[in-house]
């Protein structure tokens, strides 16, 4: 049976965790979707904008050599995103392991038959690491 894989994420600000979770879920998949959260869906799950358009974001991940399709993530649920795409595994970063989202979406994913496979976060580079960065970057350019 064809294990299709789906990692979701922002991806903004693109970085080499992001990488690493691409790459590794390819490597636990045969096909291996990747859903680009739209700035819609970003302002309503994290109260901010992206930094790069969501059609930026998701022309860079729709050209990462390991990805064989992206898709423009626009349902706040996830169990409809599966609906609308149909994978078998879902990759999130571990930040999420234990947590009472990441139990109810295990749980809720397990009824459908899809498994959730958790990676490693990466810890010393982020999107809001990078976010502050600039803001700070912008800061001090304007007291100039």
């Amino acid at each position: 049976m064809l294990s299709i894989g789906y990692a979701a994420g922002a991806y903004d600000l693109f970085h080499i965790g992001h990488l690493n979770i691409l790459r590794l879920a390819k490597q636990r998949c045969d096909y291996l979707i990747a859903g680009v959260v739209s700035d819609e869906m970003c302002e309503y799950s994290k109260g901010i904008r992206p930094v790069i358009p969501e059609r930026e974001r998701l022309e860079i991940v729709r050209n990462i050599g390991f990805v064989d399709e992206a898709v423009l993530e626009t349902l706040p649920d996830k169990l409809d995103t599966w609906r609308e795409i149909g994978f078998t595994v879902f990759f999130k970063g571990d930040d999420w392991r234990g947590t009472p989202r990441g139990l109810d979406l295990e749980e809720r994913f397990r009824q459908v038959g899809v498994s959730v496979e958790y990676f490693p976060y990466t810890l010393h580079t982020s999107s809001t690491k990078l976010r502050l960065a600039l803001e700070n970057l912008d800061r001090i350019s304007r007291s100039l």
